[in-house]
């Protein structure tokens, strides 16, 4: 499984793990984990960051709408996967 350091403002950096990608309206999004296995805090993160930028720049999306069509794509991806 992939993992990505995610280092918020003003914060300690946090590893988190990758479980599937997507691209939606032509931006990438991520869906990450805090835990390696089991139930961990899931998130939906959109990339930021220019195409020809060297790291990515993601942040966590809290747009309901979004967040709503962005996990009916992870969870068609993922069937066996609750994301609520």
């Amino acid at each position: 499984m992939d993992t990505i350091k995610f280092t918020p403002e003003g914060g300690e950096p946090i590893d988190f793990y990758v479980l599937e990608t997507t691209r939606l309206g032509g931006i990438d999004y991520i869906l990450v984990t805090d835990e390696p296995e089991g139930d961990g805090q899931a998130y939906i993160m959109k990339d930021l960051s220019d195409p020809d930028e060297e790291e990515a720049l993601y942040e966590i999306v809290e747009d309901d709408e979004e967040l709503d069509a962005v996990s009916k794509v992870f969870g068609s991806i993922l069937e066996d996967v609750d994301l609520v």
